[in-house]
């Protein structure tokens, strides 16, 4: 390698630094709501359960795979934060009408889906509910930043 390319390599580096240095603001959001009176086990399973299905259907959501030192591999995850809320049930059923309304994409979760033991299971309890009468505990969402904030007006950051 000639000094060139060593200046040129070294150059490259920092770059890659500082750029990798920078925050990072994405004109997307993923946020999920679950209702403030939730047991602890519950918060998580729902959370869990909400952004599995955002990962599931919107590829540009999902980062890079994962390497480590020794060159173990491991799933990509999702590329951008997850900010969790929490509010009242009729802060969910807002939240709900608002991401209809925007035609956002979305994951719910009823409390139904606490008393079923599968995937099956779970759509039927959906499915035999209508729109408006879904008892809801969850919902997760992903867009553009400004109609995320809209469907999220008025609840508060999960603490």
């Amino acid at each position: 390698m000639n000094d060139t390319s060593d200046a040129t390599a070294t150059t490259t580096a920092i770059t890659t630094t500082a750029t990798a240095a920078e925050p990072v603001r994405f004109d997307t959001k993923i946020a999920v709501l679950l209702r403030e009176d939730l047991e602890t086990w519950q918060r998580l399973n729902v959370t869990a359960f909400l952004v599995s299905g955002l990962a599931t259907q919107l590829p540009e959501v999902i980062g890079e795979p994962y390497e480590d030192a020794d060159g173990v591999g491991y799933l990509p995850m999702f590329r951008q934060p997850v900010l969790v809320f929490e509010g009242t049930k009729e802060m969910l059923t807002t939240a709900h009408a608002r991401v209809l309304s925007r035609a956002l994409p979305r994951a719910v979760f009823t409390s139904d889906l606490f008393t079923t033991g599968n995937d099956r299971d779970n759509r039927a309890a959906v499915r035999a509910v209508s729109t408006g009468e879904l008892d809801l505990v969850g919902l997760a969402v992903y867009g553009p930043r400004n109609a995320v904030d809209k469907v999220m007006k008025g609840a508060r950051m999960h603490p």
